[in-house]
């Protein structure tokens, strides 16, 4: 077993390119980071309230923890094939269907990657003109993380795309191990 295999699941495999194994890696222990400090930020919000010594500032910190987390979550997901995914359907289509039915599918979440790309660079553009009270902090650095996932969704779903139509969706069947 090579080093990143734990970290894909052998039905997938077919699809993955091995020199994404890492990046895959980095984006989940980038998310793990950013969902522990959000939990830590939330508590320290709650029991700084509760002494009556608010940090006021801990909610900018918080809220960029949480949509960091969910938008790099979001990547992770579509790479691991755990985001919508009609699994249970395509299983029981002939294998031709399943091809256009999978590469639909792909094609779909490929165009929400690509317009999280164009319209967050937009976003994230014109965040500089509003800010973040009260530290002031242009809005945009909690907006890049949508063209960031976006650049990743894109990346992980051509890579799913690009594998499917070489060596189809379907999962190779089980070798016996003697």
């Amino acid at each position: 077993m090579e080093s990143a295999d734990w970290l894909v699941a052998d039905r997938d495999r077919h699809l993955k390119w091995p020199a994404l194994d890492i990046l895959e890696r980095l984006l989940m222990v980038a998310c793990g980071i950013a969902l522990a400090c959000f939990v830590t930020t939330v508590f320290c919000d709650v029991v700084t309230r509760t002494i009556g010594r608010p940090w006021l500032w801990l909610q900018e910190v918080t809220s960029a923890f949480f949509i960091y987390g969910v938008f790099l979550g979001t990547a992770v997901a579509v790479r691991r094939n755990d985001h919508l995914l009609l699994t249970a359907i395509t299983e029981a289509m002939a294998p031709k269907m399943r091809q256009v039915f999978e590469t639909t599918n792909r094609l779909v979440v490929l165009f929400v990657g690509i317009f999280m790309v164009y319209f967050g660079a937009i976003n994230f553009s014109q965040g500089f003109g509003n800010f973040r009270m009260p530290s002031l902090t242009p809005i945009a650095l909690w907006y890049a993380a949508i063209p960031i996932s976006g650049v990743f969704v894109v990346l992980f779903t051509l890579e799913q795309l690009v594998n499917g139509s070489r060596r189809g969706f379907a999962p190779p069947p089980p070798q016996e191990q003697f």
